[in-house]
């Protein structure tokens, strides 16, 4: 198994842009989440969902998402809820202007079900984790917007 977030340093993040402007900043911020204490990775999850999920999504959002599912997987970070509550969160937000960011950060959210359906009933998971996973699974099933394509049923 690799490190966590190992896979992070071949994301070029410098050309991409979040809410303010370069995302350069959002590997150091992930670290911070993933090995903060508890203060400093809160710190670092309301500075990620401001930069990349609300009110709008990015392309660095799109390229964030893979890695906060490590995040909520990983046992050791300390907040893992509100990692599954920003990929909700993200699931929810768009982008007017480009649909198409809209369009593959849900897809992404969406890409990773099976580790939130995994999170909803582990049992060795805190309850905080299993009921966010839950959450986050009712939200991917339910969702809708106008850009993505339109469920379709077997």
């Amino acid at each position: 198994m690799g490190t966590v977030l190992g896979e992070m340093r071949n994301v070029r993040w410098h050309e991409l842009r979040h809410a303010y402007g370069s995302a350069s900043q959002v590997p150091g911020t992930l670290s911070r989440i993933a090995w903060g204490d508890g203060p400093t990775a809160e710190d670092a999850l309301s500075d990620l969902g401001q930069w990349i999920g609300a009110p709008a999504v990015f392309d660095s959002t799109v390229a964030a998402v893979p890695f906060l599912w490590e995040l909520a997987a990983t046992e050791t970070v300390r907040d893992r809820a509100g990692v599954l509550e920003l990929l909700a969160t993200i699931l929810a937000a768009g982008h007017t202007q480009h649909p198409e960011w809209t369009r593959a950060a849900h897809e992404a959210v969406a890409a990773d079900r099976p580790t939130a359906a995994r999170l909803a009933t582990d049992a060795s998971a805190p309850q905080a984790v299993r009921d966010a996973a839950a959450r986050l699974l009712t939200a991917t099933d339910g969702h809708t917007c106008g850009a993505c394509p339109p469920r379709t049923t077997a």
